[in-house]
C-alpha cells in the first residue's frame, strides 16, 4: 500500500513540510527533501498505528491526480509515495513462546487478574498503551 504525500519545499530558513491527505491530522516536516521522506513515512506508521489501536478503519490510499486537483493550494509542491508495509495491517492472532522466570510469571498473572484479564490480553494492552504498569507497592 502506498499513501500520497505533499511536500512543500523548504528553504534555508523554513523545514520541508509534508501533507498526508489521505490520513487526517497527518503531517510531518524535514530540514531537507530527505528527511521529510523519512518523517513522514514515520509519521504514516505512527498514524495508522494509533488509529488501528483505537478501532477505527484506515482510508484507502487515494490517486496523486484526485489530491492534486482537489488542492490548488498546492501548486509547486512536489509529490511522492510513502510505502506501508501491509503486515502492519495484519491482525491475525499468532502464537508466541516466550521465556520468563517463575517469579516475573506470577507477578505478570496477579497484574492480569487485577485488571480482568488474560495473561495475553494484559500483555497486548500493555504494549499497545505503550507504557509499563505501576510498581505494585
Amino acid at each position: 500500500m502506498r499513501y500520497p504525500i505533499a511536500i512543500e519545499p523548504g528553504s534555508d530558513t523554513t523545514a520541508w513540510g509534508v501533507v498526508v491527505l489521505d490520513l487526517p491530522g497527518c503531517f510531518s516536516a524535514g530540514d531537507s527533501r530527505e528527511d521529510a521522506l523519512i518523517q513522514a513515512e514515520e509519521g504514516v506508521i505512527a498514524w495508522i498505528a494509533t488509529a488501528l489501536d483505537a478501532g477505527q478503519g484506515i482510508p484507502e490510499p487515494s490517486h496523486i491526480e484526485a489530491l492534486r486537483a482537489a488542492r490548488p493550494e498546492s501548486e509547486g509542491w512536489l509529490w511522492a509515495l510513502v510505502k506501508v508495509d501491509p503486515a502492519m495491517l495484519d491482525d491475525t492472532l499468532e502464537r508466541v513462546n516466550i521465556s520468563l522466570p517463575h517469579r516475573v510469571l506470577h507477578r505478570l498473572d496477579g497484574r492480569a487478574r487485577q485488571a480482568g484479564e488474560t495473561r495475553s490480553g494484559f500483555i497486548a494492552r500493555m504494549a499497545i498503551e505503550g507504557r509499563e504498569p505501576t510498581s505494585a507497592a
